[in-house]
């Protein structure tokens, strides 16, 4: 691995060689022309370019140039996409072809769009699974899924490949769609150049020293200097202070390392702010309002806070935040949300401020732009997507940014804000994980986020995906991160995100069923094993075990140390101890076994106990009479409801009564009797006290010894007679020996654990191809290293659900369905709630889809249990939450009438029948030539239509 931190002076290295020479020395020029014999493709690839490439760039196109694959690790924003695209440069140079493939298909189409204005659309094409576009061009841009399912099939469009870029390499971490990339890096052929493009990560040498390992000579790069400084704020009400203090010259330069200190005025405003609230929580009288303002929740809106010797914080409202940062020439802003709702609501209340950002002039060509761009969207559409508030927005330079937008509404925002149109943009995370759409500043409202399951406070690596997208390369001097003040918010906290440096890259990878049945039927089952083992999943968890190993062979050596110390010149006295733990063993199962016969025998007639039954208690809090009120056998366990000689209603439990419990008497209950009435309870115990007063009182004894079973105390008699008759055991110096003998088996029982932590980490992912293996095996998809008819079709199914949509079509499940309802009876392998609660009470069309889908839930709980008997957990419950939506979009249905029948924005509808269509394809595809193939054709026609139509580009 090579750092890039050394840098050369900018086009020093051959930008414009073939201009200005003149101005150059002759032992520049010969210097030049030696650059040129060596690597003749850079020097004319940099000659497009108006300025010198950085140091990393030059030596990351060197090495490709030079035959060796190419692993770049920078900052967002750093430029490391120049390096891919000069491998695109080198295959046209060379005659051969080069992949550039993304994780989403918006990059795709951006991406094609930035090589197409360089090289010409006769010489790049676009394959998205759903759109393909001069696929036999020469530089093809395209999904990952796109080059993993050509690699599958054997595509001829592979021949006279020679480079692939995969940019985001990174998403290889992605739990859903990670394992494509390390699919596609393994089966890719030795003879193409792989550049792999990442965000940075703290282990990129350990992905370097695996791509190595799979690929060949691999270079690592690494640039962690961004090239446009980034400094660090916090907004504390209308002023920015700056996060780090004055004396860190590296943190002054807009280069934080980590440790950096922090601004001791941000500190005493936390003090005092933590002063304050205190002194607010002891004074303020209950329900007084918290004094926050108007607006909601604090930060949001616009009101005053008031922290320590009556100076006041200001919490700013979003317009005001806006105001300042445009006071300070610090737009365009990207500002983080974390919620779609928020985002929206955001737009509003600038909106509502009548706060506007652009001139008459740039307010006439974004409403120029946005009609053009949306001249295909009905009147209708238009009204229900609120195109006129969006518009709006626009026009005033603010906009939202998520994935519950449509996607045309999210092109317009993008474009408009690279072209500087839009000043301002609320946005979830989302945005920093693809689009290039760096701003002059980011703003992070708060520093948690909903993650699906909990709010959870942001990553040091979230935090840098998102700060990086300030500081737009050759527009600004530096970049601006900011970060708003919220009460309660730690600057040390907010230092080390800002200045951490770890986080690792951790591989996703397992086998599906889909890419088992691809693999044994390219390669057989057992090179299908050894080609698993080489992915990054498994290089991970080797190196894991490296540590463990070493562990266990010092636990190995002092083994061998302690069983010497134990010799005794008498006998075997490891066999000896031997036999003194297996006695002591013996009565420890023995006691065991008969606590838990007692505890069976008190349960049983725990379970016996009736309403008015007196008995005593023999221990534990309430230990004494009680007088049972409710014998409680609902549960799994009796927990009889009791009143004791205290007043006191209380359940009690098997721990209260460690042996059988036997009622001494019995009282009479009222119907009536509430046990939450303290006068009835007093009663109640009163007539108890009455009823024991003449029976001996029950003792808090202990919980009592447990006697052994004849058989057992004969078997302990044999083994005390073996080791009395023991050579070792009349040894003078046994007890020493003994102490040893312990150490021993106490340290042999941990290496005996971290054995098994090895075995269990080794061959893992091979371990998990052979139980889906199993399953393909009893389900007829695999016989041994033939793929048979099952298994075929089932190679044409992609996707978290594959294996269920392969045996929906081979058991008929959707057979006879009309174009509408297979759409419906198709989504639930697809659509997937954000929340839990979202899946409650799913609305479903009527007719035989409902069977349909019924038999298809019964379908999946009978390949889950088959799944949990090879221990596998691969395939999640259905969903019908979208059942509705699909069959009604398909019969023609309005938007407006589908949006209100479900809670989905249009973005996401648009998204979840797009993936629907993916899969309604490969159901087509599937099927053969029956019925089936045709109606799946029909329901893919009707649901391109209307808005999906229009987002046939998009992700």
């Amino acid at each position: 691995m090579r750092s890039a931190d050394a840098r050369e002076p900018e086009g020093r290295d051959g930008a414009g060689a073939g201009a200005g020479e003149d101005t150059l020395s002759p032992a520049e020029r010969y210097a030049a022309s030696r650059r040129r014999a060596k690597h003749p493709v850079l020097v004319d690839f940099e000659a497009h370019y108006p300025f010198g490439l950085d140091e990393f760039q030059l030596e990351a196109c060197r090495d490709l140039e030079d035959g060796r694959g190419v692993l770049v690790a920078a900052p967002t924003g750093s430029g490391k996409t120049v390096v891919g695209e000069f491998a695109c440069h080198l295959a046209l140079a060379g005659g051969r072809k080069c992949f550039y493939t993304t994780p989403i298909k918006a990059l795709s189409n951006q991406k094609h769009a930035d090589l197409v204005r360089r090289y010409g659309a006769d010489q790049v094409g676009l394959l998205t699974g759903d759109h393909a576009v001069n696929g036999d061009a020469p530089i093809v841009v395209m999904t990952t899924e796109v080059l993993r399912n050509m690699l599958y099939a054997g595509s001829g469009t592979l021949t006279d490949l020679g480079y692939v870029v995969m940019d985001e390499v990174h998403y290889l971490a992605d739990r859903m769609r990670g394992a494509v990339w390390e699919e596609v890096i393994i089966h890719l052929p030795d003879s193409v150049s792989l550049v792999s493009l990442s965000a940075t990560v703290s282990n990129a040498e350990e992905l370097g020293e695996w791509l190595e390992t799979v690929r060949g000579d691999t270079s690592t790069i690494v640039e962690e200097r961004r090239p446009v400084p980034l400094f660090q704020h916090v907004m504390v009400g209308r002023r920015l202070h700056d996060l780090f203090a004055d004396s860190d010259v590296d943190a002054r330069a807009g280069f934080v390392r980590e440790g950096a200190k922090v601004n001791s005025e941000l500190l005493r405003v936390a003090r005092d702010d933590m002063v304050s609230s205190r002194v607010k929580d002891r004074r303020s009288p209950k329900g007084a309002r918290s004094g926050r303002g108007r607006g909601g929740p604090a930060g949001r809106g616009s009101g005053p806070r008031q922290v320590g010797n009556g100076r006041r914080v200001w919490i700013p409202s979003r317009p005001e935040v806006l105001t300042r940062l445009d006071r300070d020439g610090l737009l365009p802003a990207i500002v983080f949300v974390f919620s779609r709702a928020g985002c929206a609501a955001a737009v509003e209340q600038c909106l509502d401020a009548d706060l506007r950002l652009t001139t008459p002039a740039e307010r006439d060509s974004i409403l120029a732009f946005v009609e053009e761009r949306c001249r295909h969207l009905p009147d209708e559409d238009r009204r229900v997507l609120g195109y006129a508030r969006f518009a709006e927005g626009l026009s005033r330079g603010i906009a939202s940014h998520h994935a519950g937008m449509l996607p045309t509404f999210k092109e317009c925002v993008e474009e408009l804000f690279v072209q500087g149109l839009v000043k301002a943009v609320f946005a979830t995370e989302t945005l920093a994980l693809g689009i290039n759409m760096p701003a002059r500043t980011v703003v992070i409202e708060k520093l948690s986020k909903w993650n699906g399951e909990t709010h959870a406070d942001i990553t040091p690596g979230e935090y840098t995906q998102l700060t990086g997208r300030a500081g737009r390369r050759g527009l600004d001097v530096e970049g601006h991160a900011v970060v708003l003040w919220q009460p309660g918010i730690d600057p040390a906290a907010v230092a080390g995100l800002a200045s951490t440096r770890t986080y690792p890259l951790r591989s996703s990878f397992r086998p599906s069923y889909n890419m088992a049945v691809n693999l044994v039927a390219q390669v057989g089952r057992e090179r299908s094993r050894d080609l698993l083992e080489q992915s990054f999943a498994q290089f991970q968890a080797d190196a894991s075990v490296v540590g463990l190993a070493a562990q266990l062979r010092k636990a190995e050596d002092a083994l061998a140390g302690y069983a010497e110390a134990a010799t005794c010149d008498r006998g075997d006295f490891m066999a000896y101890a031997a036999l003194r733990r297996q006695i002591s063993q013996v009565e420890k199962n023995a006691a065991k076994a008969r606590r838990m016969d007692l505890r069976d025998e008190a349960g049983d007639a725990l379970a016996r106990l009736r309403r008015g039954d007196v008995v005593a208690v023999p221990a534990g809090k309430f230990a004494g009479w009680v007088v049972v009120v409710d014998p409680g056998t609902d549960g799994r366990e009796p927990r009889p409801l009791v009143v004791t000689e205290g007043r006191q209603a209380r359940r009690l439990s098997l721990l209260d009564f460690p042996t059988p419990v036997t009622p001494v008497t019995t009282m009479k209950i009222p119907r009536t009797f509430d046990g939450r009435n303290p006068q009835q309870r007093r009663d109640l115990a009163s007539a108890l006290h009455l009823r024991t007063r003449d029976l001996d009182r029950p003792s808090r004894g202990s919980r009592g010894s447990v006697g052994l079973p004849s058989a057992v105390e004969t078997e302990i008699a044999a083994l005390r007679g073996q080791l009395a008759a023991h050579p070792c055991h009349h040894c003078p110096d046994r007890e020493d020996h003994a102490r040893w003998a312990d150490r021993w088996h106490r340290l042999h029982a941990d290496a005996e654990t971290l054995r098994q932590r090895v075995e269990r980490r080794t061959h893992t992912v091979a371990r998990s191809f052979d139980r889906v293996c199993q399953v393909l095996d009893e389900l007829d998809y695999l016989e041994g290293d033939t793929v048979t008819d099952r298994g075929r079709r089932l190679r044409r199914l992609h996707g978290e659900m594959d294996l269920v949509a392969a045996e929906a079509l081979r058991r008929g499940l959707w057979d006879g369905l009309d174009a509408s309802e297979l759409a419906a009876a198709v989504s639930v392998l697809v659509y997937e709630a954000r929340r839990p609660e979202d899946a409650a009470e799913p609305r479903l069309p009527r007719g035989p889809v409902v069977g349909a889908i019924q038999q298809t839930v019964r379908l999946w709980r009978e390949l889950d249990t088959l799944e949990k008997d090879h221990r596998l957990d691969y395939l999640r419950a259905p969903d019908l939450g979208f059942a509705w939506a699909a069959w009604r979009w398909a019969e023609g249905g309005e938007l407006d009438d589908v949006l209100a029948g479900t809670d989905l924005a249009a973005g996401d509808f648009v998204r979840w029948v797009r993936q629907l269509l993916d899969l309604i394809d490969q159901v087509a595809a599937a099927a053969g030539g029956g019925p089936l193939r045709t109606v799946a054709r029909e329901a893919g026609t009707r649901l391109r239509r209307g808005v999906v139509a229009y987002s046939s580009l998009t992700e």
